[in-house]
């Protein structure tokens, strides 16, 4: 599988959500705390066109935000099974 970025914030439930599910599913990542990470927080506000919405995830040069957490979407974004 591709590398996986997330771009997430310590007090962002659908952060931990997103994570979890990954984590479940064997899937690796790396997380961007955009809390303590101001470039983190610019990509972001551009990947989503000036809107702080986390989590937003990176799959090569591709940023989709999954918030509010919704499972089925995750799985499809990411083209892995939804359970396991």
């Amino acid at each position: 599988m591709e590398p996986i970025t997330v771009y997430s914030a310590a007090w962002c439930p659908d952060c931990r959500r997103v994570k979890t599910s990954l984590k479940e599913r064997g899937v690796a990542f790396q997380e961007v705390k955009i809390d303590k990470d101001g470039e983190g927080e610019e990509i972001i506000l551009r990947a989503n066109k000036g809107k702080r919405k986390i989590p937003t995830l990176k799959v090569r040069e591709r940023y989709f935000a999954c918030s509010p957490f919704n499972a089925q979407k995750l799985a499809a974004e990411l083209k892995i099974p939804l359970n396991r």
